[in-house]
């Protein structure tokens, strides 16, 4: 072999770590390890009880996950990230999904809601050390101009997950006659989660990814020095001073509706209406509506119009998922009170096509309005925190308060409020944190402001220098 052959031999392999290094393939491979995880889980919430003929269980044990994830996402969460970085936040949480499968699985034979509702808890910890690492990759890994596209990304591929794994279930349920799903559909979901878990092992570090435009995406995560208890105070006072910003406290009530109307549609509407194979195939519709044209990929291509400027691309956002919201729940009142009046439980199925067609369009409506709030949601985080460390700390926020939020409407569901009641607080919510959020939106500028601070959060915008940040976003 001669010299100049041993010279090029490592090309292709040194060519393999660029690309691999790069946003969009970090993008991809955290999409993927979504589709595994909370993808397969939400296939699982989305059958309604979680497959369990008895949702009070499921919807307890939701009231545990989301109660626990509240609680860490704002406190545990962000010094471990800014300690040990993504990949070892992403393994931390991963392993809790197979968790709560197998202790479903365990319920069909043991009815042990003790375990079930135990579980929630701990997925609600490792929930919040997953998606904590998930947002701040997705927010602050790519440039300015590619935030849409990547948040677009990993939407489709994520709620493929839910989308794949409904089909799963509606598969191995198509004759079941139990209402409860079978031990083979919870065990296909274990095996799914746990490869996802795996694939969390191969997420690179922000100070490895290289942008486009030569930058990296942040600083090594090991940059902080001292011990835990030091890392926690520093990160509420760091709260405490992004809750100062005027912008990311009237996103409050929008964070804390993002999750609040899953129980109302998953249990009082999938759950209270159809059979259990129309379930899975109806779970199997929401989460592809969110991945769908009608979906992820909608909202993505309007947040990136390149023919606009980014305030005029948050009003266009803004308007879209105002108009749409109302009127995909006004045509949620009108099924609810059609409903109310049929006074029967589980009995519609999709061979009765004239009546299932119309309450099938408005949940797959539903599964859309999902991601336009919750990718505008992300869109406005990313206008507001461009350093993987500040966007840690946003989605953070956004985590706690969309589980606090949760948990609430899953105890209000749990409660057995009617469902038109339900209905009207998921409204009424929605409208009133849309409101409130339009000072924000009007306040988004063509450039994040770049003197020492990320919109509140001190002394996390030196990863790149003012010189290269300035000089980029004044292109946009």
């Amino acid at each position: 072999m001669t010299a100049k052959e041993v010279t090029q031999a490592p090309e292709p392999r040194q060519r393999f770590h660029e690309i691999w290094r790069t946003p969009m393939t970090q993008i991809l491979l955290i999409s993927f390890i979504c589709f595994c995880c909370p993808g397969m889980y939400n296939a699982i919430s989305g059958l309604g009880g979680s497959g369990q003929l008895n949702s009070t269980v499921a919807a307890n044990a939701t009231v545990a996950l989301l109660a626990a994830t509240a609680a860490s996402a704002l406190t545990i969460v962000p010094p471990v990230f800014d300690l040990l970085g993504p990949c070892a936040c992403l393994l931390i949480g991963g392993w809790c999904y197979p968790l709560y499968s197998g202790a479903l699985l365990c319920y069909n034979h043991t009815h042990n809601s003790a375990f079930v509702i135990a579980s929630g808890a701990i997925l609600g910890i490792g929930a919040s050390f997953l998606w904590v690492a998930q947002g701040a990759i997705m927010v602050s890994y790519p440039l300015a101009d590619q935030k849409g596209r990547a948040i677009a990304l990993f939407w489709v591929i994520f709620n493929l997950g839910g989308g794949i794994g409904s089909f799963i279930s509606f598969a191995l349920n198509f004759h079941s006659k139990s209402g409860t799903v079978t031990d083979g559909t919870y065990v296909a979901f274990i095996v799914i989660m746990t490869l996802g878990w795996l694939l969390c092992s191969f997420v690179s570090p922000p100070h490895k990814v290289v942008r486009r435009d030569g930058s990296t995406a942040g600083q090594p995560p090991s940059y902080r020095k001292g011990n835990v208890l030091s890392s926690v105070k520093r990160e509420l006072s760091n709260f405490v001073v992004a809750l100062r910003n005027w912008r990311i406290l009237l996103l409050i009530p929008a964070f804390f509706c993002a999750n609040f109307f899953y129980s109302y549609q998953q249990n009082s509407v999938n759950g209270a209406t159809f059979t259990l194979r129309t379930r899975s195939l109806n779970g199997a519709m929401y989460w592809i509506a969110q991945m769908a044209s009608v979906g992820g990929l909608i909202i993505g291509f309007l947040l990136d119009f390149k023919w606009l400027s980014r305030p005029q691309r948050a009003i266009l956002g803004y308007v879209f998922i105002f108009v749409c919201g109302f009127a995909i729940w006004g045509g949620g009142l009108a099924f609810q009170r059609w409903e109310d009046n049929e006074g029967r439980r589980q009995w519609l199925d999709f061979s009765d096509s004239r009546t299932f067609i119309g309450p099938f369009w408005l949940y797959f409506f539903y599964g859309a309005f999902d991601a336009f709030w919750q990718s505008y949601c992300y869109w406005l985080m990313g206008a507001l925190a461009d350093s993987p460390q500040a966007a840690a700390k946003f989605v953070g926020l956004y985590k706690t308060f969309q589980a606090a939020g949760g948990a609430v409407a899953w105890r209000i569901n749990a409660l057995a409020y009617p469902p038109l009641t339900q209905l009207s607080i998921n409204w009424a919510l929605l409208g009133a944190a849309l409101i409130v959020a339009i000072p924000t939106v009007l306040s988004i500028t063509r450039s994040p402001e770049i003197e020492g601070e990320v919109d509140g959060v001190k002394g996390e915008t030196d990863d790149i220098s003012v010189k290269e940040r300035t000089s980029y976003a004044e292109r946009f």
